[in-house]
Parts: structure tokens; C-alpha cells; sequence
């Protein structure tokens, strides 16, 4: 299966979107982690922010796919 080379503009765009989504899931991180530590966390609340951050690195790791031409043994 060929796939066309992407454009200069076009990878630089989707690098800049993983980064983006990168901060997102170590902001949704760092969420995690305090709402653990507090006293009473909401278990709740801490599964929906886990569940975002598994999204947020199907997104991600979807993007570098892209990036990544492939290569057939």
C-alpha cells in the first residue's frame, strides 16, 4: 500500500498537534495524581480523567503513526 509523503507544512502541523495533545494528557496527569492524594478522592471524577488521557494517547499515538512511513519487510 503507497501512501503519498507528507508535506513539509503537513507534518510540522500534525508534529505542533502532538505536542498540544502531549501538555493535555501530563495536564490530565497531574489532575490525577492530586485528586488521589486528596483526602476523599472522587473515584469518579479520577476514572473520567483517566479515561480522557487514554483517548488523548490513541490521538496521539495515531499522529505519530502518520509520521512514521511504513516499511515492508
Amino acid at each position: 500500500m503507497d501512501e503519498k509523503q507528507l508535506e513539509p507544512g503537513e507534518e510540522a502541523k500534525i508534529r505542533a498537534e502532538i505536542a498540544v495533545l502531549r501538555q493535555e494528557h501530563q495536564d490530565l496527569d497531574d489532575a490525577v495524581r492530586a485528586l488521589e492524594g486528596g483526602p476523599m478522592p472522587d473515584q469518579l471524577q479520577i476514572a473520567r480523567l483517566k479515561k480522557k488521557k487514554l483517548t488523548l494517547r490513541d490521538r496521539i499515538t495515531k499522529l505519530e503513526d502518520r509520521l512514521t512511513p511504513d516499511i515492508i519487510a
